[in-house]
């Protein structure tokens, strides 16, 4: 059942899951009951290979797999040779400010930038290296220098002035400034400047808060900042593309807290921003670019602070009228998750439970009978209907096996008929109580 796994994935998935929160690796290892929209994915990568962009909202309540689904979304992306990057919105950041916070979101995503090769981000100097080393490569056979020869200090100027006209080539807005940022990087690199290399990837990170530093460390006019920072991101997707890579994918995890930003301006401009991000990628503007939101059904729907009280996203993200449960349209921009059904999640607990004896090297007592008594004695909890969640039964799941293996002389009979349900579910509904501004 765990074909492949290495002992990395397997600590990762225990650990995270104990930990209540989703695997940074491995996450194929658990994957269950999602198959038809890891097919609709697919093949949304495909027309995003292609040239085309697109947004997609993933949809569930509190607990149903959104976190799941965007990490397995990155595995997936990953194998098809696209750069991924992740970001949680938090209280702190956003999509649109005006004192730093959506600066701190861009930072957040570049920070967490993945290739297959370093599939838990930090991969942006390695993209830059490859880049430049492409440009030193078609600079050196168009000047008959030598690969060896042309690194050089003589021939900086050079690679610096080929730099520069690729990165013209490549960007629009902002386009100047960034490439100056990479010859510098460049710069840096071949004179073993640390600080230099260093400072580039600060501004590249959007970590100078004014001009005038980053002006005396680099030599330019602007830094990346609340107004620019989305113009950024595309010139990293162009850069990307040009190394030969698939295209971008963001995701965009924990959209509820843009339903919580409590003025109704601001969090209107955050959804004019949403807008303005999905018209330029189903209109066209921008090629090779995927953002996936991750948010609760509360987040989409609610007409007072959701985003169908925007106008415009709601007559753009209703679900296909001829949409049921049993007949499900996968193309539309938003993908609602349903919860695993009992049979799903028997599966994904053996497999838990295989993983767990592989990472710690043991083989603990419990069954397929065991399993399916654990479940009945969970599922038959008063309040499970309502407030269960598949984390509250993975994390209680994985607590038992973890008393087991520590204390082998428990009765895990009474283990099953101490479990308790609680209601993990934040308190959403309380939002439109408070008094906006």
């Amino acid at each position: 059942m765990i074909d492949n796994i290495k002992p990395k994935e397997a600590t990762s998935i225990i650990n995270s899951l104990v930990g209540g929160v989703v695997p940074k690796i491995g996450v194929q290892h658990i994957t269950v009951g999602r198959s038809e929209e890891i097919e609709a994915f697919v093949k949304a990568l495909d027309d995003v290979k292609n040239g085309h962009s697109m947004v997609k909202f993933w949809i569930g309540d509190f607990g149903f797999g959104k976190s799941f689904m965007l990490h397995l979304l990155n595995t997936v992306a990953l194998k098809q040779k696209f750069v991924v990057a992740n970001a949680d919105f938090t209280p702190d950041n956003r999509l649109y400010s005006n004192d730093g916070r959506a600066v701190l979101l861009y930072s957040a995503i570049v920070d967490n930038i993945s290739i297959q090769t370093k599939p838990e981000g930090g991969a942006l100097p390695t993209l830059l290296e490859k880049w430049i080393e492409q440009v030193i490569t078609k600079t050196a056979a168009e000047n008959q220098i030598t690969i060896t020869e042309i690194r050089n200090e003589k021939y900086l100027n050079l690679i610096q002035s080929e730099l520069m006209k690729t990165i013209n080539e490549l960007t629009d807005v902002g386009g100047f400034d960034f490439g100056l940022v990479l010859v510098r990087y460049y710069e840096g690199f071949i004179t073993d400047n640390a600080d230099l290399c260093r400072n580039a990837l600060k501004w590249l990170k959007g970590e100078y808060r004014t001009k005038t530093e980053a002006k005396q460390d680099l030599g330019v006019r602007e830094i990346i900042n609340d107004l620019n920072y989305y113009d950024m991101l595309k010139n990293f997707c162009k850069l990307f593309v040009s190394l030969g890579y698939s295209g971008f994918l963001i995701n965009l995890d924990e959209a509820i807290n843009l339903y919580k930003i409590s003025t109704s301006v601001m969090r209107e401009k955050n959804y004019e921003k949403i807008l303005s991000i999905y018209n330029d990628c189903f209109q066209g503007k921008i090629t090779h670019l995927m953002i996936n939101f991750a948010g609760t059904k509360e987040f989409l729907e609610n007409e007072r602070r959701g985003l169908f009280s925007y106008n415009a996203l709601k007559t753009r993200l209703e679900s296909n009228k001829f949409e049921t449960s049993e007949i499900r349209d996968f193309a539309q921009p938003v993908i609602r998750l349903m919860p695993l059904d009992h049979n799903e999640i028997f599966v994904l607990l053996n497999k838990l439970k295989a993983i767990f004896d592989f990472n710690y090297k043991t083989k603990i007592d419990v069954s397929d009978e065991d399993i399916h008594q654990f479940m009945e004695e969970i599922f038959n909890k008063p309040g499970a209907a309502e407030f269960l969640t598949p984390r509250e039964v993975i994390r209680d799941f994985l607590n038992i096996l973890n008393i087991l293996r520590q204390n082998p002389d428990v009765d895990k009979r009474k283990l099953f008929g101490d479990l308790e349900i609680s209601d993990e579910r934040p308190k959403e509904g309380k939002l439109d109580e408070i008094e906006e501004i």
